[in-house]
């Protein structure tokens, strides 16, 4: 969990500037040239007054800014002066004070919207902020999540308030595509606009950031039962793009609609004839949902790792033996498919805290070393932690319980499955799987292969790094083939995947499982290649690294 003083004043305030090379980009597809009425929800400096007077608007432009800060307000309010063809007011204020009263007098006084909008989470806005947040998705009656960005709700009410065709054109971060909690607003851009488009680099626009980008330009709907024709993605590299017409890439770049712009928009990063594979497979009754297999269960939580996950000299120095259970909790724990005794010796060799303290004694029936190791805890106040404190004694974990399959909850390449030999105990870097209708070491054999690894990428979300994380709601739609008559040979893929990379364990996986299915190599290579540009995406590798399908 990120605390808030931990990050940086930049961050608590969101303020990551616009490039002027973007904002004149987004200015002349916002405006067109036609826009009477521009709308900028947070202004900053008034990088986009200047962008806008570059972009050649028609004379007399209107010009709305909004920003919180004073002192970037003045900065704004002097960059207008010195901008023609604009008629500008710059309000020392907030966006969404305004946004409120307008979306409840029904008023949609704007015909085009640029911007780049804060990217705070919701947890460390003020009170008032969160509220205001809040009342925008109930004024237009969508679903809210705590877990939502500031961003979200500017990017709603800036919808909300641009007049019937109108343009937006405005720069968000890349979670807009693949992380759950901007479904609102997914599915409120394809409910009220008629196109959609998101410009997706391979570099990071940003200095100072590890996630990404993107620009997010939606036409909107000059009347409600106009048809949607979805969202597309236009991947661009380096910015010799910026060049171009802009309202040449939104009309030439391929769009999806129906599941992609329902859910997520990860389905338009696949090509057609890639979706079209996927949804095949999907079709088969051999290939099954996680969901129908398999249960998902969050790890241990202990509210206090440090204290709970120690290595075998703590044990031994307080006399803890009768309290210490096996455990894994990390990729470098178990860097195959298998964790065994020969797996968990090698950790407490190097040094990994290999022991779960499961203390379920009261004091009084504890020794003078046990209770010494409490005390220690209790020094660091670890008893008001809120997982701690909400329980009695807080030294006891509850929901203590080791299953035959464990998943790790990030990976770097692709996710794998955990054969659980020792019944080592999780934390909740890690879930707990039970089988249903399959044996654990098949699940475990045919959940790496290329449709699985693509179907993660799909579901999954990332961050900062690359890494891709799955929860368990995401879990349950991934695709597992399961042929049934396959013999699993785990032992031969704990191996594998110990010595070969991801891309190498994939390819010949696939030939095994799916092949098992009469899924041809074509259609494995189709496969395996989709999955890796989308790893290599999300990694940030450029495009031109070997690609696996392309053999």
């Amino acid at each position: 969990m990120n605390f808030i003083e931990n990050e940086s004043a930049q961050k608590l305030r969101g303020g990551y500037y616009t490039p002027l090379d973007l904002a004149v980009y987004i200015s002349r597809w916002a405006t067109d040239g036609r826009a009477k009425s521009v709308l900028e929800p947070s202004c900053g400096d008034g990088i986009f007054l200047e962008a806008l007077s570059k972009a050649k608007p028609r004379a007399n432009l209107r010009f709305t800014g909004f920003e919180l800060l004073e002192e970037e307000a003045k900065k704004a309010k002097q960059r207008a002066l010195s901008t023609c063809r604009l008629t500008s007011e710059i309000h020392n204020a907030d966006f969404l004070d305004f946004a409120i009263k307008q979306i409840l007098e029904g008023r949609t006084p704007f015909d085009s919207v640029v911007g780049n909008p804060p990217f705070i989470r919701y947890q460390y806005l003020p009170a008032k902020s969160q509220k205001k947040a809040e009342a925008i998705f109930k004024l237009l009656r969508l679903p809210f999540t705590k877990h939502t960005n500031a961003w979200v709700p500017f990017v709603l009410a800036a919808i909300a308030m641009l007049e019937p065709g109108g343009r937006l054109g405005m720069i968000v971060p890349a979670e807009i595509i693949h992380v759950m909690h901007p479904q609102s607003l997914r599915s409120y851009l394809g409910k009220v606009c008629s196109r959609l488009l998101v410009v997706d680099p391979e570099e990071l626009w940003f200095d100072g950031t590890l996630q990404g980008a993107v620009i997010l330009l939606a036409e909107k709907k000059r009347h409600s039962t106009d048809h949607c024709h979805g969202v597309g993605i236009a991947k661009v590299s380096g910015r010799s793009f910026l060049a171009d017409d802009p309202s040449r890439l939104f009309d030439a770049t391929a769009r999806i609609n129906g599941k992609t712009v329902e859910g997520k928009w990860t389905r338009a990063l696949l090509t057609a004839a890639e979706r079209n594979l996927f949804d095949s497979l999907n079709e088969r009754e051999q290939v099954h949902s996680f969901d129908k297999i398999a249960e998902v269960d969050v790890g241990i939580v202990t509210g206090a790792n440090k204290f709970f996950l120690v290595h075998d000299d703590t044990v031994s120095k307080y006399g803890l033996a009768r309290f210490a259970h096996p455990m894994f909790g990390r990729s470098d724990h178990c860097p195959g498919v298998i964790y065994d005794e020969l797996q968990h010796a090698e950790n407490a060799r190097i040094g990994n805290p290999t022991n779960f303290l499961w203390i379920k004694s009261p004091k009084a029936d504890l020794s003078k070393k046990a209770l010494e190791y409490i005390e220690l805890g209790e020094k660091e106040k670890l008893q008001s932690r809120y997982k701690c404190r909400i329980r009695k004694p807080w030294y006891t974990v509850p929901s203590v319980y080791a299953t035959e399959v464990c998943m790790l909850k990030r990976a770097s390449d692709t996710p794998r499955l955990i054969l659980n030999k020792l019944s080592a105990f999780t934390t909740d870097t890690a879930y707990r799987i039970k089988t249903k209708n399959v044996a654990p070491e098949k699940l475990v054999y045919c959940f790496l292969n290329a449709l699985t690894a693509l179907s993660a990428e799909l579901e999954g979300r990332h961050y900062g790094g690359g890494v891709i994380e799955l929860v368990p709601s995401e879990i349950e739609k991934l695709l597992v083939p399961i042929p049934p008559n396959l013999r699993p040979q785990v032992q031969q893929l704990d191996k594998l995947v110990r010595k070969e990379d991801a891309s190498s364990v994939l390819e010949q996986q696939s030939k095994h499982v799916l092949g098992e299915l009469q899924v041809s190599r074509a259609d494995q290579d189709h496969l395996l290649s989709a999955w890796f540009r989308l790893k290599n995406r999300r990694q940030r590798v450029e495009s031109e690294t070997s690609d696996p399908g392309a053999n």
